[in-house]
């Protein structure tokens, strides 16, 4: 199996969830004014996790960003490990190179 991935792939997506942790608050207090046209018509158990999830709309959003954050850290330590990698296969090749004998390789013949 093989696993190719260009250098700035990480990189990209950590922007890209960067910009999903700020759009995620917008989208949860839209949800909760969205749906308040249908406060009054909830009852029971309905309505009490509608009132839940609306005065926890804050916390729910807190949580998320959170968990988005730690995700940004994961991958920005995976872009950091993947840079370090190729980094240093690509100095143990020149190193390797230096010390290698080619002449001793040689076929006469």
């Amino acid at each position: 199996m093989k696993f190719d991935m260009g250098e700035t792939t990480l990189a990209v997506l950590g922007k890209n969830t960067a910009g999903s942790s700020d759009d995620l608050g917008t989208l949860i207090r839209a949800l909760v004014q969205s749906a308040e046209p249908l406060e009054g018509k909830f009852n029971g158990a309905g309505k009490a996790t509608f009132d839940s999830f609306k005065l926890r709309a804050d916390e729910i959003t807190a949580a998320l960003n959170s968990s988005l954050a730690s995700i940004l850290g994961g991958q920005a330590g995976m872009d950091e490990a993947f840079g370090t990698g190729t980094q240093e296969q690509s100095d143990n090749a020149h190193k390797n190179m230096g010390a290698a004998n080619f002449q001793a390789a040689r076929f006469s013949g």
